[in-house]
């Protein structure tokens, strides 16, 4: 499996990629796939990656800027959603080493902080932390919301406000 940022040459096979990774999900499509043009579009994109296995797209995640301010301060951000793998191969360590390689490339950048919504089951293996989280009022706060310090050394934020790109808005 080779992990590669993603082209505009991509976008096609990305899209097609997430709508089947997510109508294949318990909770079904929800628009999911129109999040990394809208995200593009606004300029919101941090990070994007592909995962090829046997020279075929098999995976795609996306980082985006978030809005977030900790402790009366701007805390730089990124949000991760989507990240998909296409269903004949989903259970196969290609979720995990495109949000691994996300997370180092954001450490990399000097991001400070990623939020995910999604199960915690799955995304606290990677560090994030739902306690974390919830220090941060967001329209997304619950149990599935969580976060982590991609600095492991730094000191956790007492609280604040975080805020996903507009995109996440106008999700259908």
């Amino acid at each position: 499996m080779r992990i590669r940022p993603a082209t505009a040459e991509d976008a096609e096979a990305i899209h097609r990629l997430i709508s089947a990774a997510f109508a294949a999900s318990e909770h079904g499509y929800q628009g999911e796939a129109d999040l990394p043009a809208m995200l593009a579009a606004d300029g919101d994109i941090l990070l994007s990656l592909v995962a090829e296995r046997d020279a075929a797209r098999a995976g795609h995640i996306l980082f985006s800027r978030m809005t977030v301010e900790a402790d009366g301060a701007p805390l730089t951000a990124a949000g991760l959603a989507p990240v998909s793998v296409t269903p004949d191969v989903q259970g196969q360590g290609i979720g995990s080493a495109l949000i691994r390689a996300g997370l180092d490339e954001l450490r990399a950048q000097g991001i400070a902080i990623s939020f995910v919504l999604g199960d915690p089951a799955y995304y606290m293996r990677f560090g994030y932390s739902p306690v974390l989280a919830a220090r941060f009022a967001s329209p997304f706060s619950g149990a599935c919301f969580m976060a982590m310090m991609l600095d492991s050394h730094a000191e956790w934020p007492q609280g604040g406000q975080a805020d996903y790109a507009p995109a996440f808005g106008r999700l259908g």
